[in-house]
């Protein structure tokens, strides 16, 4: 196996996402965050002027396996498994084979890259066994960490059990550990013992291109809204993790007080939300019945892209309360549509969301708490317009992907700049042995 070469023409960069494709429609169990930061990160890095190969699990037979996706970006299938969708917590046990056709794929095609981005622990993994056969540093973004998800979940987290060793071995074999949050940065510190000095915090971002300020009477008439009731948004992954139960019984709560309002739900397998293709949205309409809101609970289904914005745009607040969050885009969507937020008081959240000007934080699991911090504000419309213009103005000052793509290209470019002059220290070594020693 010959290690990688010295040559330097363009900037290329190897993104490694296992399980999640830029390409995937986005909604389902296991399309989320990481899609929506990978596509978005390697489109910014692309017009920066670097080139992103996206290396991805093959798991549908339609595609080709080379994708010439965005100008600067492709995206690359590498045969691991069956192709066919399996499960994330299934796929560990196909990483050997995913770093062996990922090298082949390399050689036989004689790339260069500068570094890897590895994307969740399993590409971690195949980063760290591509760094020892081919000498090519890598950063690492978790997305989740293990051993919070496991505080969490408990016995509900089916991840193998060697996850979290595999993540610290990833971690202390990185360059670069790329953290989401300060919360994300603690969390490694303490949990993994991962020195502060290898730790870079660079957030996710939302895309201005598609998130922006709608009237919302206008949204309202686009997605067929009709009726004088507050809305309320809850979009994302339908899991039971992100905590829409806890939206859902808010809801009877605030219904229960005398008040009236309306919740939307977005997100599921499926364009036209099927129980009994999403157990969660069965579950949830279940807890829906119970706390007498069925009515008044409208679950839209997965939606693209193109659409959220007026979903954003329509609701009055959109909430978000979920168990954890290692960062959480949605938040930033909705803030940059001009909605304020009510998020959990938990990792990137608490970061984004500004308690009192942008939004509320609220404790995770406490619909008492929810409700009353719903009925506080969505009755307040003038406070709410200061808060969704707090939103904007946070948002587009913050966490634009271009502002994210600018932190990660400068730690990509002290990467290179120390693995270029590593390599030239070792061919001046291999010139002047005697010199050297």
């Amino acid at each position: 196996m010959k290690k990688h070469t010295t040559k330097y023409t363009t900037q290329n960069i190897a993104f490694i996402s296992d399980h999640a494709s830029p390409l995937a429609s986005l909604g389902g169990v296991d399309t989320g965050g990481q899609n929506v930061y990978v596509a978005q990160l390697a489109r910014f890095l692309a017009q920066g002027g670097y080139h992103i190969d996206i290396y991805t699990r093959w798991d549908n037979s339609s595609l080709q396996q080379v994708v010439n996706w965005l100008p600067g970006v492709r995206v690359i299938h590498i045969k691991a498994g069956p192709v066919a969708v399996i499960p994330k917590e299934e796929l560990l046990p196909y990483m050997t084979e995913f770093s062996k056709n990922m090298i082949s794929f390399i050689d036989q095609h004689n790339l260069n890259y500068e570094l890897i981005h590895a994307n969740f622990f399993m590409s971690g993994l195949v980063a760290a066994q591509i760094k020892e056969m081919l000498d090519i540093p890598f950063a690492v973004t978790f997305h989740a960490l293990g051993h919070i998800r496991k505080i969490h979940q408990g016995n509900d987290d089916k991840f193998p059990k060697e996850r979290v060793q595999i993540e610290k071995d990833v971690a202390n074999l990185a360059d670069y550990v790329i953290a989401e949050c300060p919360q994300d940065r603690d969390d490694l510190i303490q949990y993994y013992h991962v020195s502060v000095e290898k730790i870079v915090i660079a957030p996710c971002g939302f895309s201005e291109q598609e998130f922006y300020p709608v009237k919302k009477h206008v949204a309202r008439r686009i997605l067929k809204i009709t009726g004088n009731e507050p809305v309320l948004l809850q979009l994302g992954r339908m899991v039971p993790r992100k905590g829409v139960d806890n939206v859902i019984k808010a809801l009877g709560k605030i219904k229960a007080m005398g008040k009236r309002a309306r919740l939307l739900i977005v997100g599921g397998e499926s364009d036209h939300p099927d129980p009994s293709n999403c157990p969660e949205i069965a579950r949830l309409q279940k807890i829906a019945s119970e706390n007498n809101v069925l009515a008044d609970v409208y679950f839209a289904g997965r939606k693209g892209r193109d659409l959220l914005k007026f979903y954003y745009a329509a609701a009055d607040i959109f909430i978000t309360t979920p168990w954890y969050e290692p960062f959480g885009i949605t938040p930033l969507e909705a803030m940059a549509c001009g909605t304020p937020v009510i998020g959990s008081n938990v990792g990137g959240i608490k970061y984004s969301v500004i308690d009192g000007e942008t939004g509320a934080l609220v404790n995770p699991n406490d619909p008492d708490e929810l409700a009353e911090k719903v009925t506080e504000l969505i009755f307040n419309n003038e406070k709410l317009k200061e808060m969704g213009q707090n939103a904007i103005r946070r948002v587009n000052k913050y966490f634009t992907w271009e502002i994210v793509a600018l932190k990660i290209g400068k730690l990509y470019k002290k990467m290179i700049q120390a693995n270029r002059e590593k390599a030239i220290a070792a061919q001046a070594e291999l010139k002047n042995p005697i010199k050297a020693a």
